[in-house]
């Protein structure tokens, strides 16, 4: 009962991403819409931004907090706009990779 609260964080789209990129199995495609689509069912604000909230256990009271970390835009919507991009090239696995903040570094060769 400890953990009933989702905070928005993006470790589990992160995985899809790269579960997708690396598998080419669209249902990690199937998994992030999923996800996107209760993000957008449970955790909208009409002002039009997000909340985090405190109880998933319960989708008719799910108790928002008022408070979007910077991580969900930065990371977690990064993530799945890159889950669902066809543009693989846009950021090549093989060419770039991502620090624990979600920004892509380019890989040096020598």
């Amino acid at each position: 009962p400890a953990d009933r609260h989702n905070l928005l964080r993006p470790e589990t789209v992160e995985s899809l991403f790269y579960l997708y990129r690396f598998t080419g199995d669209t249902k990690y495609q199937d998994w992030g819409w999923e996800i996107l689509q209760n993000f957008n069912k449970y955790t909208r604000v009409p002002s039009g931004g997000y909340t985090s909230i405190n109880n998933v256990q319960n989708p008719t009271s799910p108790e928002p907090r008022d408070k979007m970390e910077s991580f969900f835009l930065g990371e977690t919507l990064k993530y799945l706009f890159l889950l669902f991009s066809d543009d693989v090239d846009m950021l090549n696995l093989d060419k770039f990779v991502f620090n624990t903040e979600a920004h892509p570094l380019p890989v040096w060769t020598s």
